[in-house]
């Protein structure tokens, strides 16, 4: 009668998706203040934890972690697309077909390197929002990269 008493107060105080107190302004306003960049990774999946009831359980830190990782994958994308399509509009295309490639390379290293981050936790519950966290990480900077390189080709 206890484990279900217990299993109740859990799963009541457990963050869902749409609990989620993730509120990319964060991160954006962070950005807007600073001109060191990786300063501001993880800022919005910080303060969605600590503003989420459950956001510090392993299903409320995987959830903030994941929105901000969708957050910089957008980015990512906002900026290879174009950046990609300069190079071949250009008249580069060998040039845009090394970014591709690199993208390529880049997806296999990520996820190779955050599968890792979660053999560090033999199997144990921390390694969902440790992958998660990885995975955002390697998202943020890899968007933070091709945004600089964008604004670098479009000012050629």
């Amino acid at each position: 009668m206890r484990l279900a008493a217990l299993l109740i107060v859990v799963a009541t105080t457990t963050a869902t998706a749409q609990d989620l107190r993730y509120d990319p302004g964060v991160t954006l306003g962070c950005l807007a203040g600073t001109t060191v960049s990786e300063r501001c990774v993880g800022a919005a999946a910080r303060a969605c934890m600590d503003e989420t009831s459950g956001g510090r359980t392993t299903v409320g830190m995987g959830g903030c972690l994941d929105a901000e990782r969708r957050f910089w994958d957008d980015r990512l994308n906002a900026a290879y697309g174009p950046l990609r399509a300069a190079h071949r509009a250009g008249g580069e295309g060998p040039r845009a077909d090394a970014l591709r490639d690199m993208q390529r390379a880049w997806i296999a290293y990520r996820d190779a390197a955050c599968t890792y981050e979660r053999m560090g936790w033999l199997g144990g519950t921390g390694g969902d929002p440790a992958t998660a966290e990885c995975l955002m990480e390697a998202t943020a900077r890899q968007a933070l990269v091709l945004e600089r390189w964008l604004r670098a080709e479009r000012a050629r």
